[in-house]
């Protein structure tokens, strides 16, 4: 995959692997994106960085200005959806509303807070975890994936496979970066 990818628009899925292409079909044709537009969705988490493993799920971001107008429009577009649930979740100090439910052979998971979706940590994680990738290269994508098949999560395993101690999950925005250089 290429250095810039637009992480905004799904397109960049038809160019990928057969799982992210997947991906795509089953976002596309459940009109999933289309659904949430108003809530701001990102597609996160590890199929648009090709480190997703065999029961990785979807994980799609939004953000919400009344919470309850949020979980209307979740439960009326997707409460059909196989083993559909919703759920308040604090998170750190912010409300998050969590729905999963399974489309195709994806578990989705819909995550909304009220905070615009590119300044959320999944976003951020997104952001870093790509540039590390593209900087350190395929072995390195390959031993990721090894540690999340020996079940770390995500965030976990780009910190050990860093040397990384403490929280990783705060320790990856150490490699956070405002510039865009292509040999980056």
């Amino acid at each position: 995959m290429e250095f810039d990818v637009n992480f905004d628009n799904i397109q960049y899925l038809q160019e990928g692997n057969d799982r992210q292409r997947q991906a795509y079909s089953t976002l596309s044709n459940n009109k999933v994106l289309l659904r949430l537009k108003q809530f701001d969705p990102v597609l996160v988490g590890t199929v648009p960085i090709n480190i997703d493993i065999e029961n990785s799920d979807l994980d799609i971001i939004c953000c919400f200005a009344d919470k309850q107008e949020f979980q209307k429009s979740i439960t009326d577009n997707f409460s059909n959806q196989r083993s559909f649930t919703i759920k308040e979740q604090p998170n750190l100090n912010t409300l998050a509303i969590v729905a999963n439910f399974f489309l195709d052979e994806f578990e989705i998971e819909i995550f909304g807070q009220n905070i615009p979706t590119k300044q959320q940590f999944a976003y951020r994680h997104l952001i870093v975890e790509h540039n590390l990738l593209n900087k350190h290269g395929e072995k390195f994508r390959q031993q990721i994936i090894g540690l999340k098949q020996q079940g770390h999560k995500t965030e976990p395993a780009f910190a050990l496979a860093l040397g990384l101690t403490g929280d990783p999950y705060t320790e990856l925005f150490k490699f956070e970066t405002n510039k865009k250089s292509p040999n980056h």
